[in-house]
């Protein structure tokens, strides 16, 4: 596999635009490991072998368990996810699927729960971006180098 370009170098002003959308979550004061389980979980859906390993690897070293990251893909059947991780995994499915059934109201009141207005808006914003980042990556052919 080869990768097709440097996106970064090809257009800098693009990639400073991704860059202030991260800083906006990073300091919207979304919990970190909360940001990487969507990270990881819209990455799974979209297909992005880059940003799954970059993400899992950024979770652990936050001192998740493997277990846990490992299980990400069948969250539904894994007990050891909070209501409020549930919540945030299950809208990160939504939104990456938004055509499929858009945002149902249960689920919108199901995360609600957990989070609120402004919250809410900062997740969409994290959801949104880790999306395009998955498109940006699978479109230049990025991949994960192997250890």
């Amino acid at each position: 596999m080869e990768v097709r370009f440097d996106y970064h170098q090809v257009s800098p002003e693009a990639t400073q635009i991704m860059y202030k959308l991260e800083g906006f979550i990073k300091t919207s004061g979304l919990d970190a490991k909360l940001y990487e389980l969507i990270k990881i979980r819209a990455s799974q859906l979209n297909g992005c072998a880059f940003c799954i390993d970059m993400h899992t690897r950024d979770l652990r070293k936050m001192g998740e368990t493997d277990q846990r990251i490992n299980l990400i893909t069948a969250w539904r059947e894994a007990p050891f996810y909070s209501d409020k991780e549930r919540a945030l995994l299950e809208l990160t499915e939504a939104v990456t699927r938004i055509s499929e059934n858009g945002v149902p109201q249960a689920l919108y009141e199901k995360v609600r729960k957990h989070f609120d207005e402004k919250e809410y808006v900062v997740l969409i914003m994290a959801i949104n971006t880790i999306n395009a980042w998955n498109r940006i990556a699978i479109s230049t052919g990025m991949f994960p180098a192997e250890e």
